[in-house]
């Protein structure tokens, strides 16, 4: 942020402009202002990518192990699958096992910007220890220092929850009080030690942090609504606006910052939120898990979450976290992560086009339809294995239609006859 300021453009800017087909100018502009983020740690110099106003939206992958499930292998499984499906970003959010060791294996493996939320693993040391409302301030700032350490570009910091917002969420007469993990931890913290949450209080001493390991700080929506009911509700802008404040903070001192958006949020009301954090923030980069806009699919959150984010990202969204199948149910195994990443990645591409980015993928496919190019159309579409087997259902690959229409398919017949006719109608 400091180098667009004074006017330079890196190697850094210059590679995100070229991947997003736009002028370094633009990106540098972008940075200088806030409104684009870089994730990038140059421990783990990952991937160039850009964040924000005017570029493509991006689309993270969590992964990570849990108690129940510890699982290296299926974990850098999932990774590759999500690499080969077109994931922008990573997460590691592991809670089981040697949390280091899978953490620096992850950062080792994973060629793009790499997130993760350090409380989690301070929060869990602690309850392990005793409970989690025993970590100290020091515990929660060297947690973060340690992955900073390690290399991670972004990492989701609870900054927003207060000790005055929690007091209201006591009053608020919310449905399912706090569903962020790291939201509860500080929730929690807070009640018990009748103290203000160290992240707010010491947000200076996280931005110098920042500032030494060169990491971007993900404002977290720790009062992110997990119920349809809960949505737009007071905690939930209380919290906004207070990270509308740090945003402001961030840019002051120098240091990348982006937002992290609502979680349950009606169809209605996703343009309003997306449009009131873009308004409260400034134009950070925008970070939403999904929204997910019912509450009833166990199963199939990525499809709810899939319909949210293409709205989100129509209204300003710029990252979208993306769900799988086993949300709210179970860790997701590796079928699960190619799911999520597959519909994530087709409402960023809604979106994008709603921006007026990426149409000429969709207009290559259109030739490609007219013309029973089939190749074509397996190098364009998102899951080409997927396409190719359902292809060979009922006819071989041989034939110029498929088993859909057979011998009357509607383009084969429209381009036998406008061939015949030089391609000019009777008129």
């Amino acid at each position: 942020m400091e180098q667009a300021r004074r006017g330079e453009v890196t190697p850094l800017m210059s590679a995100v402009a070229e991947k997003e087909h736009v002028s370094p100018e633009f990106v540098r502009n972008g940075i200088a202002s806030g409104r684009i983020c870089v994730p990038h740690n140059p421990v783990h110099d990952p991937e160039p990518a850009g964040i924000g106003e005017g570029l493509s939206v991006k689309i993270n992958v969590n992964l990570g192990t849990s108690r129940d499930i510890v699982d290296l292998n299926s974990e850098l499984a999932k990774l590759k699958v999500a690499m080969k499906y077109g994931a922008d970003a990573v997460m590691d959010l592991s809670t089981g096992g040697d949390i280091d060791a899978i953490r620096a294996r992850i950062l080792k493996e994973c060629p793009v910007m790499t997130g993760s939320v350090p409380i989690y693993q301070t929060g869990l040391t602690a309850a392990r220890r005793n409970a989690v409302v025993e970590m100290t301030e020091d515990d929660i700032f060297s947690g973060i220092e340690k992955h900073a350490k390690d290399g991670m570009d972004f990492m989701t910091v609870h900054c927003g929850i207060t000790k005055e917002s929690v007091g209201w969420l006591r009053r608020s007469g919310r449905e399912m009080d706090v569903v962020s993990r790291g939201g509860s931890f500080l929730t929690a913290w807070i009640l018990h030690n009748d103290e203000e949450n160290p992240l707010y209080k010491n947000f200076d001493y996280l931005l110098e942090l920042a500032r030494k390991y060169e990491f971007t700080l993900s404002l977290g929506d720790g009062f992110r609504p997990g119920c349809i009911d809960d949505a737009s509700d007071q905690a939930q802008l209380t919290e906004l606006m207070t990270l509308g404040h740090l945003v402001r903070r961030c840019r002051d001192a120098g240091v990348q910052c982006m937002v992290e958006g609502p979680g349950h949020v009606p169809l209605g009301q996703v343009p309003m939120n997306m449009q009131l954090q873009k308004r409260l923030c400034d134009g950070a980069p925008f970070y939403v898990l999904g929204p997910l806009v019912t509450d009833i699919a166990p199963g199939y959150d990525h499809i709810v979450g899939a319909i949210g984010g293409a709205v989100a990202a129509q209204y300003g969204a710029d990252f979208l976290c993306y769900l799988t199948p086993a949300e709210h149910l179970s860790l997701p195994d590796v079928d699960d992560v190619k799911e999520g990443v597959i519909a994530s990645k087709i409402a960023a591409h809604v979106g994008d086009l709603s921006r007026g980015i990426g149409k000429d993928l969709d207009t290559r496919m259109a030739l490609a339809r007219k013309k029973l190019d089939w190749e074509t159309m397996f190098d364009v579409c998102i899951d080409e294995e997927k396409a190719r087997r359902y292809r060979c259902r009922g006819c071989t690959e041989k034939e110029d239609g498929c088993s859909m229409c057979g011998d009357v398919c509607a383009i084969k017949i429209v381009n036998t006859y406008l061939d015949k006719n030089g391609g000019e109608g009777d008129c």
